[in-house]
């Protein structure tokens, strides 16, 4: 199988072709079926791949395959350079590809069901096999370059299917379009894919490869300046802020929320959005190197987990509440990498794509059930009207808010170890303090959409029903993942000793950790420390988030007591509902001086530059018309000018 991962990223370019050229003259079931069938297909290769990998020793685990020379390079800087279009497969790769194309599957098949009643059926699914086409290369890339293709495929992607319902109305709610939530988000990720671009040119100019391996062989044997590091490691964190919604660059990603709910499943919570935190794993040995880089990447990822999390509690539209919460889920990811706890990095992207992506086909169900009715204001009581979704759901807000024994328990309980024991202490208060907020707001989503009473049309309560099987069974295996999923990287002291972190064993290899007197991180969590401190972190984990729950449930389940709150909050409410006007500061500071800029720029083009060129003609005409005077064709008049010329150098000549 290792030999067939290079089919893993083309077959869904089949199901794209197939789709693309005959959706349209294809049954439903068939463009459906076509659809699934590639990225099924894929699923099992990766599947099989990663299994015969397993197989080898732990250092062994690493198949690279190039199917041919790219780009030839020449001679750089002294450094010979041809990029190879290649794949490779490791432990860390592995971890990706699983995630991707078994969640994509999961949602390839859901959308058959949500999508059934849509136009563009088979438009739809070329998008998003497209979309898995690119993710996969992006995750099993060989080096920078063909992770860059990828990159680039997934943000195109992201812009198509935003903008899926081109053809909807203003939102006033977004003060947007769907056509304009694409084009926003595709604008924000160009941003951040410059500086990426600029970082992999500075990597090659410097060290003559763009291929991982060869770059973690060069930047482990201490290679390159500190300062070129970090001027480095920022670069392509830029780059990863834009691609997984980190500050300054996560505004697109709320309004994503205006395409199709299986895309926000697929792009904006389980696959693409965390394509930063992949990134940044994968160049561990540079960040480990270079750490200023790590600790802008950590203070980032902190401050967005919190930032997000605050604008989380007060967002009535159930697609924003869980996309705030992405945001702030990415930047815990963020602050473990920053740290040096790649490996907790990588395990919460892993019980995160099982429990948000459950969350958002959640979501998509109550919508699908309520007649297309997205805010929680006009919900409640809908357990007794759908019982699947209910439980489904209530099983992902518990892996979110960290509970025992669900997945995000484990994977949050990594990380907040890795930061205190990696030193920074900071960073562990404020990742401490959004494990509350979680837990609060995603309790408050959970209570307005399927306790208490129906606040919503009577029309929309009689029409709510639970979801076909094709779209309630994919929320039942996730939910089993959300449950189960954080097993496979219990710590040693909730082991009671044994070693059973499976995860981290399989990804030590992978990824470069930082020197424990350094920079921290999980080789400092190893450090000899003692079990009551480690178990009075778990501890203080699982009671904030018990906190935010108990606090979140007491607030609702008493009938204007949120609004009595509210209105005593007063100005922080107002702060909060109205998301601390970041937008609002965007469109006055940076959209309105580009506008301003714009005109002036096309005024001094049409009154400057286009004023001298046709100054210049008419000029030009001026002349010609004078010239032509004495152009006459006739001999004669020119013997006469030539006599005339003639008598006036004389007479020059004679007064001198």
């Amino acid at each position: 199988m290792l030999d067939l991962i290079w089919l893993i990223p083309l077959l869904p370019i089949v199901g794209v072709l197939i789709n693309g050229l005959f959706g349209r003259r294809m049954s439903l079931k068939a463009v459906g079926l076509v659809a699934c069938s590639t990225v099924g297909l894929a699923l099992l290769i990766t599947a099989g791949a990663v299994f015969q990998l397993a197989q080898l020793e732990p250092e062994a685990r690493v198949f690279e395959t190039a199917l041919t020379t790219w780009i030839p390079l020449g001679t750089v800087n002294a450094h010979e350079i041809s990029i190879e279009w290649g794949f490779r497969l490791d432990a860390l790769s592995a971890v990706l590809a699983l995630v991707v194309s078994g969640v994509g599957f999961l949602i390839h098949v859901y959308s058959i069901g949500y999508m059934a009643h849509e136009a563009d059926y088979a438009r739809f699914f070329v998008y998003l096999n497209l979309f898995m086409a690119m993710m996969l290369t992006l995750a099993l890339g060989s080096n920078l370059l063909v992770m860059f293709v990828g990159w680039e495929g997934v943000g195109l992607c992201s812009y198509l299917l935003i903008g899926f319902f081109y053809d909807k109305p203003f939102d006033e709610r977004t003060g947007l379009t769907c056509a304009d939530a694409g084009r926003k988000a595709f604008i924000v990720n160009r941003i951040g894919d410059f500086a990426f671009l600029v970082g992999m040119l500075y990597i090659t100019f410097y060290f003559g490869t763009l291929n991982f391996g060869e770059l973690n062989e060069i930047l482990g044997n201490g290679t390159g300046s500190g300062a070129l590091l970090t001027g480095i490691g920022v670069l392509l964190f830029i780059g990863a802020c834009g691609k997984s919604a980190q500050i300054p660059l996560y505004v697109w990603l709320p309004d994503a929320m205006a395409g199709p709910t299986p895309v926000s499943a697929l792009i904006h919570a389980a696959t693409m959005v965390t394509a930063g935190v992949y990134m940044v794993c994968r160049m561990s040995t540079l960040y480990s190197h270079a750490p200023e880089a790590a600790a802008i990447v950590a203070s980032i990822g902190a401050l967005t987990a919190i930032f997000a999390a605050l604008m989380g509690i007060t967002a009535t539209d159930i697609k924003k509440v869980l996309a705030y919460s992405t945001v702030s889920q990415l930047g815990y990811m963020f602050a473990a990498a920053g740290v040096g706890a790649y490996i907790a990095a990588m395990f919460h992207l892993m019980t995160h794509a099982f429990f948000k992506g459950l969350l958002f086909l959640g979501a998509g169900s109550v919508i699908h059930g309520m007649s297309g009715v997205q805010d929680i204001r006009k919900m409640g009581g809908l357990k007794a009207k759908m019982r699947t979704t209910y439980w489904t759901f209530g099983v992902a807000t518990l892996a979110i808010a960290g509970i025992v024994p669900f997945a995000g328990f484990f994977s949050k309980d990594e990380i907040l170890a890795g930061a205190w024991f990696g030193g920074n202490k900071v960073v562990w208060v404020i990742l401490w303090l959004s494990a509350g907020i979680t837990a609060f707001y995603m309790t408050r989503l959970t209570y307005l959409v399927f306790f208490g009473k129906f606040r919503g049309k009577q029309e929309h309560w009689d029409h709510a029903h639970e979801s076909p099987r094709s779209m309630t069974l994919p929320l039942v295996i996730l939910a089993v993942l959300s449950i189960v999923g954080g097993w496979i990287g219990i710590p040693k002291v909730l082991a009671f000793g044994g070693d059973i972190n499976f995860f981290h064993h399989w990804l030590e290899p992978a990824v470069t950790l930082p020197d424990a007197a350094g920079h921290g991180g999980e080789q400092a969590a190893e450090a000899a420390h003692s079990a009551g401190l480690e178990w009075g972190l778990v501890v203080a984990a699982l009671a904030i988030a018990l906190m935010g729950i108990v606090f979140a449930w007491t607030v609702y389940k008493k009938e204007g007591r949120a609004q009595g709150m509210a209105k005593t909050a007063g100005p922080v409410y107002t702060l909060l509902r109205n998301l601390f006007w970041v937008d609002e500061l965007y469109e006055r500071v940076v959209i309105r001086p580009f506008y301003w800029l714009s005109k002036v720029s096309n005024a001094f083009d049409k009154w400057v530059v286009d004023g001298l060129v046709n100054a210049s003609g008419v000029t030009a005409d001026i002349t010609g018309q004078i010239v032509k005077l004495f152009q006459t064709g006739l001999v004669r008049n020119y013997a006469l000018f030539f006599l005339v010329g003639v008598v006036a150098i004389l007479f020059y000549l004679a007064t001198l």
